[in-house]
């Protein structure tokens, strides 16, 4: 069987992105024995022609489609991204009577409620490297498909509880030949991913029921010697993916070294927790060639920081924030004001805090985007502000009563003097 995946995203929110996931999933395809083609429409300008195109070109019995962003996440008229991948998926059902497959990290978000907008035939909700092979196997074979961890069905829900891959070493990293389209991308930072999983449960966040709770780590030798291999094709910029590189400390500390010793001569990025950063950890960041880090500190007030479970306080944010500027690494900071319990005493605090790290950016966002299974969720619910059965699929967000009107003008007033500062 063919098996063409196609990354509907076609937003650039922070930075261009290759679709990192897609392309797991479309390399362990072609290692259980299936020819496979991609297609990335964020490059893609004539959209329509290009799915046309594969569709005619490659002849396939399966189509996967990968739903990266659900919204822009913006409070102040927030735009649902779900519309354009529904066109597409439209296009390929008149084009083409083959399975419609879903996946990717927004659609495991919203697993029932997004098959049920876009139209598919069913979805994956979760790692699909090893669900999305056996899916076409018993498709192939006209085999039960009930039994499959994370399928979801159109009224039907989940039929079989979803599994997590402990070893990650197990899973094919992507293959060159699978982005044949790096080149068209101006400034990419090719994403690596060194493990899934977040256990820290962050009150508002996401991750959880993306990548589960439990972290799951691929080995350091095995992640070096892929980044290797794109090194020798040219690439020489690389963004870690993982939404704590730091955590825990000796792994990355390992991914350092490991790097160091294949003096692989490369530039890269990351997303730092300001919790256990020491000295030894960045000066091994820095030499392994470490130029940037988002550090999500989120709040300046250790009050609101234990409200959303973060587990740090400020002071620690402040020295992780000094360590990184003595080795010469730029930080990227991320404030979130209006969470439950934020007063305008808090978010001044936390602007000021901000003001006084030494950041080279910083991105604020005003109001939290509430999503499903989480405890920012039942909270709205058990205050009113959103009822228990509401999907999220249209995005919803919270703001602490008394910063309606006044958050918006606090924020321009300080940003005037403040070019690096952006919402």
């Amino acid at each position: 069987m063919r098996a063409l995946f196609i990354s509907a995203n076609t937003e650039k929110i922070n930075m261009s992105v290759l679709p990192l996931g897609l392309a797991c999933v479309a390399s362990s395809t072609k290692r259980a024995g299936y020819n496979v083609a991609m297609v990335d429409l964020e490059i893609e300008r004539d959209t329509s022609t290009v799915i046309k195109d594969a569709l005619e070109g490659f002849c396939p019995d399966i189509i996967g489609i990968s739903v990266r962003n659900i919204d822009d996440q913006r409070m102040e008229n927030p735009r649902l991204l779900l519309d354009p991948v529904k066109e597409i998926v439209t296009l390929c059902r008149d084009l083409s009577e083959v399975p419609i497959v879903l996946g990717g990290a927004g659609y495991s978000i919203f697993p029932e409620s997004a098959l049920s907008f876009l139209g598919a035939d069913m979805g994956i909700q979760g790692e699909g490297e090893v669900v999305f092979p056996e899916l076409i196997r018993r498709i192939e074979l006209g085999v039960n498909l009930l039994e499959l961890p994370g399928l979801y069905l159109p009224g039907h829900g989940l039929q079989c509880e979803r599994m997590f891959v402990k070893d990650q070493d197990q899973l094919p990293l992507p293959d060159p030949d699978l982005w044949p389209v790096l080149s068209k991308k101006e400034e990419i930072w090719l994403p690596v991913q060194t493990r899934r999983g977040c256990s820290l449960n962050c009150s508002y966040c996401s991750t959880g029921t993306i990548e589960g709770r439990t972290i799951r780590r691929r080995s350091p030798e095995l992640v070096v010697q892929w980044i290797a291999r794109w090194r020798k094709a040219g690439v020489e910029r690389f963004y870690f993916v993982d939404n704590t590189f730091n955590l825990p400390p000796s792994y990355a500390k390992e991914i350092c070294r490991k790097i160091v010793e294949h003096d692989l001569d490369m530039r890269w990025q990351s997303i730092i927790y300001p919790k256990q950063i020491d000295k030894e950890l960045v000066r091994l960041m820095a030499k392994s060639g470490c130029e940037q880090v988002a550090l999500g500190f989120e709040s300046g007030n250790e009050q609101i920081l234990r409200m959303i479970n973060k587990r740090f306080t400020p002071t620690e944010v402040r020295e992780a924030s000094e360590i990184l500027s003595d080795f010469g690494i730029r930080q990227m900071g991320f404030l979130l004001l209006g969470s439950p319990g934020e007063t305008r005493q808090s978010v001044q605090e936390s602007l000021t805090f901000a003001d006084s790290l030494k950041l080279d950016a910083l991105k604020i966002t005003a109001g939290v985007r509430i999503y499903p299974h989480t405890p920012l969720a039942k909270l709205a619910a058990d205050e009113g502000l959103i009822l228990s059965q509401d999907p999220l699929l249209s995005p919803r967000f919270y703001l602490a009563k008394g910063l309606e009107n006044w958050l918006p003008d606090t924020l321009k007033e300080w940003m005037v003097k403040r070019t690096h500062w952006m919402i």
